[in-house]
């Protein structure tokens, strides 16, 4: 086993990385852990996906975001973060995912696949990409089946039905509808949704009304089979010729790592909210924090990379110095944490 650390961060995401970059500057020793790889989220992203953010949005421990256009690409985000984490020196162990927590607040032991490590406080940024919303209906669990859309070339000349309707799904259906596959979306409620982005949405809504892209509104999936697909319409069951189901319903932050590893408190509210403080992220737990899009719980639209990464600041804050911030950073008030 080896010397305590001061704060050990569970996430080794662009927030889990700027955690440990604010701890190391508060004069705090840090290392971060992951079940997968560096950025293990982004590197699950659509190949060429390009952010919605500018690029200075999305820079953490104030080094600059280098971008070839207005926009940064997945490739190009994976670059800057590894590049981040290399100059920062920071204390990364990947592909180690942790199974317990035991101790108190100044004095805790994260257990891990392959070890043990000691700790005074424990950082969750775990974010919510790793664990889909899975379609709960006969035949959900097919090999055909995929909650992640990568790129358009494997279903040139297929039937797909594209289960979803905001900006995943949206780019996903008209990504293979000009690559050569035959589309259909079954879009839950009585339009695409109008939280799609504006240059994109339009662009759909046009393909669907032209019948480029078929479109079932108000509809779910009743049953998938290995070469048809029964959707459950307002008009009643329709079954579908379909080779390959695309279900972009959305994530979840893993509870399982929150309550039952980490002992963090849920709400009961809908959006099933971690409990934490708002001035410090610390947990119900002692010791315990939240950073990033996994504060949310199931609410997606409020904690992004763009307002999560300062978060950091408040947490190193708190554990060096004992301070307690206010503002709101969900609507950009981050400068009480600078």
């Amino acid at each position: 086993m080896e010397d305590t650390t001061d704060i050990l961060v569970v996430g080794a995401g662009p927030v889990g990385l700027a955690c440990a970059i604010e701890a190391r500057r508060a004069g705090l020793s840090a290392r971060v852990l992951d079940k997968g790889a560096l950025c293990n989220s982004l590197v699950g992203y659509p190949l060429r996906l390009e952010f919605f953010s500018t690029p200075e949005l999305m820079e953490i421990g104030g080094h600059a975001f280098p971008c070839a256009g207005d926009k940064p690409t997945r490739e190009e985000a994976l670059e800057y973060y590894g590049r981040v984490a290399a100059l920062e020196s920071l204390d990364l162990r990947l592909h180690e995912r942790v199974v317990d927590l035991d101790g108190d607040d100044g004095a805790f032991v994260v257990r891990t696949e392959r070890g043990e490590h000691r700790c005074r406080k424990v950082v969750a940024a775990t974010g919510f990409f790793d664990l889909p919303n899975r379609l709960d209906v006969p035949g959900g669990d097919l090999p055909k089946v995929n909650h992640y859309w990568r790129e358009p070339y494997p279903y040139v000349g297929r039937d797909v039905l594209v289960v979803g309707a905001k900006n995943s799904a949206a780019k996903a259906a008209l990504s293979l509808h000009r690559h050569g596959a035959r589309v259909t979306m079954a879009i839950r409620g009585a339009e695409p949704s109008p939280r799609i982005k504006y240059w994109i949405r339009p662009d759909l809504v046009n393909r669907i009304e032209e019948g480029s892209i078929r479109a079932y509104t108000r509809t779910t999936v009743a049953r998938i089979a290995e070469r048809t697909v029964e959707l459950a319409t307002p008009d009643g069951p329709v079954v579908l010729p379909n080779d390959d189901v695309l279900a972009l319903t959305g994530y979840r932050p893993d509870y399982r790592l929150l309550e039952d590893v980490l002992g963090v408190g849920v709400r009961g509210d809908d959006a099933r909210t971690p409990v934490y403080d708002d001035g410090t992220f610390e947990t119900d737990r002692p010791g315990v924090y939240l950073a990033g899009t996994v504060c949310g719980g199931l609410d997606t639209s409020r904690w992004f990379i763009e307002n999560g990464r300062f978060h950091a600041a408040r947490i190193a804050a708190h554990v060096a110095r004992g301070e307690v911030a206010t503002g709101d950073l969900s609507r950009g008030d981050w400068r009480t944490a600078e």
